[in-house]
């Protein structure tokens, strides 16, 4: 008798199980991590005609902020993008003989990112009627610290060097659009940007 009730368990969980598992219901399966949709604003500019030895158009959605750093020096200052939690924070420096050594220099802050990187490529800007000539890095990689880096020179007598941070830690591949976004910004800025 004990061997008939177990028969008659086993019996009545392999058909349980049978009925559960038919084709015509869904199974669960996970879904693929997702990221928050982004929503950016429209494009439009206003002009920074400060103290600085030049001038240019940034974004509305925008602000500008002195650097106050202790290594900071006169002229630098961020572009702060609230909404994205993003900067870009731009050096200046007068050109006197030495415009190799402050491209070098942006190389090599470049290409310390090689480690986290997965690709480097460098776009050149010319605008030579206003003497504007600039050197734009872009840094693939979803650990990248700057995704963006760039300089802006005459040849001559500035140099303006950039670079894009985020305050947050990086994971490049789910803001890029907002990295998109403001590459786009730095371009209007470079074309726009006059010497005084």
């Amino acid at each position: 008798m004990n061997k008939r009730v177990v028969s008659i368990v086993c019996l009545f969980i392999v058909c349980f199980i049978l009925s559960s598992c038919g084709n015509n219901e869904e199974y669960y399966a996970p879904k693929p991590r997702g990221y928050f949709r982004i929503d950016l604003p429209d494009k439009e500019y206003k002009l920074a005609d400060t103290l600085y030895p030049f001038t240019f158009e940034y974004p509305v959605y925008a602000y500008i902020v002195s650097d106050t750093n202790a290594l900071s020096h006169e002229y630098w200052f961020n572009i702060v993008f609230p909404e994205m939690l993003g900067a870009l924070h731009f050096s200046y420096k007068t050109v006197q003989n030495d415009l190799y050594n402050y491209t070098e220099d942006t190389r090599t802050f470049v290409f310390k990112h090689v480690s986290m990187a997965e690709d480097i490529t460098a776009q050149e800007v010319k605008h030579p009627e206003n003497r504007v000539f600039a050197l734009i890095y872009t840094i693939d990689g979803t650990d990248a610290a700057s995704p963006l880096q760039f300089y802006v020179t005459d040849s001559t007598s500035h140099f303006l060097r950039g670079a894009m941070y985020f305050s947050h830690s990086p994971n490049n591949d789910s803001i890029r659009p907002i990295i998109d976004f403001i590459t786009e910004d730095v371009l209007h800025m470079i074309e726009t940007l006059k010497w005084k």
